[in-house]
């Protein structure tokens, strides 16, 4: 099927979840706020070639959904006729993983809910996939580069994203810390900024954020293949702490442990 006719149809899906959330209306959670399902659009713009066909690349195996939110992802996989796996982790999941259980109930879905502390061990559960979802989780763990390389080990293809910089400080900061004493381009240098506690969105989940030309040596180093690749977003003067400088990269990636 062709990713425009699956962007179409994720759109109409997001649709209907919508109008399900709404009548469910849980008293003790909310729902994850960010519409996923829209990096459907995203992968339109992505994709080139035979690989537009996007799920001539899963096969008869399973997708994963990793980082899932409430696994909307999943459940539209599930819907194409994918078999899915959700894999997320409670104590950081947005609600609690509370949303796609209650997703999962109202919908009567098959999908498998697998809770893994990505950042104390990353192993993907059950049999190798064909395609990952990847998307929006890179940056927030602590050991990006075991996680790339254990996901190449489990996965034939995976869609990834995430946030990139191209400078360490927005244009009109101000220079302060031992760290950021001056504004330095960092595009070229395959390298990861370290982000502190409060520096992204006040949020201490945000750890590693890569250099374009960190990212591509990272997935290099970690058995992957860049099929294709784009970014999105401040594509000029991106930085790792404004709303602003908010630049992402979305790349289809194939591992070199299948051969």
């Amino acid at each position: 099927m062709n990713i425009d006719d699956i962007a179409r149809q994720a759109l109409a899906f997001r649709t209907e979840l919508d109008a399900l959330k709404e009548r469910i209306a849980p008293t003790d959670f909310g729902w994850y706020p960010y519409g996923t399902l829209d990096n459907f659009h995203i992968l339109t713009l992505l994709l080139q070639g035979e690989r537009r066909d996007l799920l001539d690349f899963v096969g008869d195996a399973p997708i994963v959904d990793i980082g899932a939110a409430d696994g909307d992802t999943a459940f539209f996989m599930e819907r194409l006729g994918c078999r899915a796996d959700v894999v997320d982790y409670a104590p950081t999941n947005f609600n609690g993983c509370r949303g796609v259980r209650a997703l999962k109930a109202e919908l009567g879905s098959r999908v498998d809910i697998r809770e893994v502390d990505l950042d104390a061990r990353f192993d993907l559960p059950g049999e190798r996939y064909g395609l990952a979802f990847f998307l929006g989780i890179l940056y927030h763990l602590k050991n990006p580069l075991g996680a790339l390389e254990s996901l190449a080990r489990n996965t034939r293809h995976a869609l990834v994203s995430t946030r990139i910089v191209r400078y360490n400080l927005a244009p009109d900061a101000s220079p302060g810390d031992h760290v950021n004493r001056s504004r330095v381009e960092l595009q070229s240098v395959p390298l990861a900024y370290l982000v502190d506690t409060c520096e992204t969105n006040g949020d201490a989940t945000n750890f590693w954020m890569f250099s374009d030309a960190g990212l591509r040596r990272a997935l290099d180093r970690t058995g992957w293949d860049v099929l294709d690749y784009i970014t999105l977003g401040n594509t000029e003067a991106s930085d790792p702490a404004t709303a602003a400088g908010d630049e992402r990269a979305f790349c289809f990636v194939r591992s070199r442990h299948f051969g």
